[in-house]
Parts: C-alpha cells; sequence; structure tokens
C-alpha cells in the first residue's frame, strides 16, 4: 500500500445497521490505513455511491433491515460499480460461492481483527482479489457451524466403508420404526411431530443468530470500551456498565416477548438504577407509545451512557442535581423531540476528547435515523434527538 502523504486517502463504505457493530467495523477499517464512510443500510449505501465516485471498497453486513439484504446490494453494486472491490459479513448464514458477486469475499461474524485488516489491506492495497479458502477461516468459527469430523491416519478400504454404510442404514432403519412406534404409543401423529420439529429448527436457527449477534455485539463493546479507556479499571466499569444496560434492554423485551415495548418503560427501566433509594432525582414526561425492539435497545444503551456521565460528571454528581427528560410528538411532522436537560449541577464543559460513549450517543440517535444535538450549556449539559416516529414504532 502507498505511503506517498500526497496521495487520496482511501474510502471504504461500511454497510451495518447494528450501531456498535458499525463502529467496531470503522474502527478495523481505519486501522488498516484507510477512511470509513457509514450507512445503515442499503438505500443508504446506494445512495452515497451515487453521490460519489471515491469509494474503493463495500464492506457489508449481509442481514439488515430496508429494500434489500447486503447480498442483493453487493450484486447491486457489483454491476454498476465493477471495479469497488466487496467483502460481505454475517452471524447466521453462510454464503456459498455461486451466490455471491464474483470476486467478493466472505466472513463470518464475530470478526477475527487482524484477519480483517489484512484482506483489507490486500484487497484495497494490492488489488489481488482472491477467494478465501476455508482453512483460512479461524478455527474457533468454523467450529460453530461445522459438525466435528474425526480421521483416521490410516486409509479404509472400500469394502469396508461399504460395509460401514450398510449397517447404518440398517440402523438408522430400525430408528425409524422405532420412532413411529413410539409416537404411536404416546398418541403424536407423525404430521403434528413434523411441524413440531420444524418450528423447533426455526426456533434454534434464530436463537443462533440471536447469540451470534450478541456476541459480535458484546465483542465490540469491549474493544471499543477498552481503547478510549484511560486505564484497565476504568475499562472494566465501563464495559460491565454497558453489558448491564443491555441486558436490562433485553429484560423488558422479553417482557414484550420481543414485539413492541413502551417508550416510558424503556425509559424508566434505564435510569431507575441511577436514581439512588427512589430520591425522585429524575422528572420523565411525555406520552407513552409502543416502540419496537431495535429502538428500545438504542435508546436503553443511549440513556445508559447519559446516566453514567451525569453520576461522574453532571447534576447526579452532586446532591442538590436533579434531571428532567421529556419528549414530545408532532403529530403533523410525524416526528418524537426527546430531551435530557440536567439541572442544579456543577458547570459544565465540553470534554477535551470524543470518547467512545460521545460517539456512542451520536450514533445511536443517526442509526434511529434521527438528528442529535449535545449541548454543554453554563445551567448543565442537553443532549436532545429528533427522531421520525415511523424509526422508532415500526421496522425500517
Amino acid at each position: 500500500m502507498s505511503t506517498d502523504p500526497t496521495a487520496q486517502p482511501t474510502n471504504v463504505l461500511v454497510v451495518e445497521d447494528e450501531m456498535v457493530l458499525r463502529m467496531r467495523a470503522v474502527d478495523i477499517v481505519e486501522d488498516a490505513g484507510f477512511t470509513a464512510v457509514e450507512a445503515v443500510n442499503a438505500d443508504q449505501a446506494l445512495s452515497i455511491l451515487e453521490s460519489r465516485s471515491d469509494i474503493s471498497l463495500l464492506f457489508s453486513d449481509i442481514q439488515m433491515p430496508g429494500s434489500m439484504d447486503g447480498l442483493k446490494l453487493a450484486h447491486a453494486v457489483h454491476d454498476r460499480w465493477p471495479n469497488i472491490k466487496i467483502i460481505l459479513v454475517s452471524g447466521q448464514i453462510k454464503v456459498a460461492d455461486a451466490d455471491k458477486p464474483r470476486d467478493s469475499r466472505f466472513f463470518r461474524k464475530p470478526l477475527e481483527v487482524k484477519q480483517m485488516i489484512a484482506e483489507l489491506q490486500e484487497m484495497v492495497g494490492v488489488g489481488s482479489l482472491k477467494i478465501v479458502p476455508d482453512a483460512v477461516i479461524p478455527l474457533a468459527i468454523v467450529a460453530l457451524d461445522r459438525p466435528t469430523q474425526s480421521y483416521s491416519p490410516h486409509p479404509t478400504s472400500q469394502d469396508d466403508l461399504t460395509a460401514e454404510n450398510d449397517s447404518l442404514r440398517l440402523l438408522l432403519e430400525q430408528a425409524v420404526i422405532d420412532a413411529k412406534t413410539l409416537l404411536a404409543q404416546a398418541g403424536i401423529d407423525a404430521k403434528v411431530r413434523e411441524a413440531a420439529d420444524k418450528l423447533q429448527k426455526l426456533i434454534l436457527e434464530e436463537l443462533h443468530h440471536r447469540i451470534k449477534n450478541t456476541l459480535a455485539t458484546v465483542s465490540a463493546i469491549a474493544s471499543q470500551s477498552l481503547r478510549t479507556a484511560t486505564s484497565i479499571e476504568h475499562g472494566q466499569r465501563a464495559i460491565e456498565g454497558r453489558l448491564i444496560a443491555l441486558g436490562r434492554a433485553h429484560d423488558l423485551l422479553m417482557q414484550a416477548s420481543w414485539a413492541n415495548a413502551s417508550l416510558l418503560e424503556t425509559v424508566r427501566g434505564a435510569t431507575e438504577p441511577y436514581d439512588s433509594k427512589g430520591a425522585g432525582r429524575f422528572s420523565i414526561t411525555g406520552s407513552d407509545i409502543a416502540i419496537t425492539s431495535g429502538a428500545v435497545i438504542a435508546l436503553a444503551m443511549t440513556f445508559n451512557e447519559l446516566c453514567t456521565n451525569t453520576t461522574k460528571f453532571g447534576a447526579l454528581s452532586v446532591a442538590s442535581g436533579r434531571v428532567e427528560i421529556a419528549w414530545t410528538i408532532d403529530e403533523q411532522a410525524q416526528r418524537l423531540r426527546l430531551t435530557w436537560a440536567e439541572k442544579d449541577g456543577p458547570t459544565v464543559a465540553a470534554p477535551t476528547r470524543r470518547s467512545f460513549g460521545t460517539r456512542m450517543i451520536r450514533s445511536l440517535g443517526h442509526q434511529l435515523s434521527g438528528e442529535v444535538q449535545l449541548s454543554y450549556e453554563p445551567t448543565g449539559f442537553v443532549y436532545t434527538l429528533d427522531v421520525p416516529l415511523g424509526s422508532l414504532t415500526m421496522k425500517a
């Protein structure tokens, strides 16, 4: 890769709807020496590509909300801009070579940082496109998706294999007969059992997807928290706080069966741990509405950052301080405006460096297609989120 200081920066378009995972991908791109351009879905990515001609590589998650997923986006990009390199990632599915655009590469989540940096530098810096063999993929990732195989150091004869196969076939046939007998004895119809098996398979696949995404999110939170931590202890506390906030958001969603949850309960659940002994230091006002699971997690993580900061540096760091949280809905414009305003606390000033927490707050707002303002007023810090109602109440 060229080190000429006069050379134009190489831009990589990162497309990922999960905010923390997108921030992790951006850091990987920047650590590889390139400039990241962010998009939260395929529509936004195409809009960016149509408006500029300096994107060298597309780095996209496959599963995303919107008019098309990452795989369809990759094909659209390859057809319209064939010179743009493509990397696809997913935590749930594995893409066959025949299904992805020619010369593109696919990796499973969670991503191995050093490998991804090397792949980016090879693709963009050298321009050598090769399909990555399975042997290159880290063993820990392969193990999640492949059955364990046992290899004998001595070759087995064809006769032995044939005998083993015949024996296995007979055992399986007997197992089917035994299963049908047991089902009949239990009074379970075979069709009912087949439907139950299909449902169980769908549930397990969804569980596998959520676990992989959660592991990737936890990994990204840990990496980002340690990246800007001033000490190991500071990083540990930051990681614990963010994971606890994520856990509280999941608790709320479990109560709502991962359907629409309450905005009011989301705010109360996020602030309650910081309102010591129910002292009433938070004032919460606004009409309650049902919000999607994505909005619940985004707002819960945002309020955790705001609560953590105010107890350390803001209004709740002193006995007299309080926080006013209020939101209003503009029915005509179909927008919600939420304000977090700190009162009667110490004098605040804008931070000298942008922390992970600040990046997270802004990115979470952008993930909801909203506008975020952070104001360090002499009377106290003020956070404002202006967001379309559609981003909160229905899937994007």
